[in-house]
């Protein structure tokens, strides 16, 4: 079964740090570009970052650069965000997302089920 979980959100105060995991399962994620995509309540989809299949090239959007790290360990099937410098405005549902090809054209097909961040005092 392809499958796609993302762990690692929760309630943080602003300011502080969350490190969200993507875990690929029944494919190999190492030929895919990867996303990591938000969705705040109200809000559209925003594309937050985004990583290609080897690691070496990566892409943010502008509101999350600076402060945010889209990493991967292929090895592991896993592909994370480090989330620094939280703001109010960064809460939201995260999911991870294959693109379709190798590099970030902005395709993305399998989604995982999201994981909640909340920032807030």
């Amino acid at each position: 079964q392809v499958q796609l979980v993302e762990s690692g959100g929760g309630l943080v105060q602003p300011g502080g740090s969350l490190k969200l995991s993507c875990v690929a399962s029944g494919f190999t994620l190492d030929n895919f570009a990867v996303h990591w995509h938000r969705r705040a309540p109200g809000a559209e989809r925003e594309g937050v970052a985004c990583i290609n299949h080897s690691g070496e090239a990566d892409v943010y959007a502008t509101s999350v650069k600076g402060r945010f790290t889209i990493s991967r360990d292929n090895a592991k099937n896993t592909v994370f965000l480090q989330m620094n410098s939280l703001k109010p405005e960064d809460t939201a549902v995260y999911y991870c997302a294959t693109d379709r090809y190798d590099y970030c054209s902005g395709t993305s097909t399998t989604w995982g089920q999201g994981t909640p961040v909340t920032v807030s005092s």
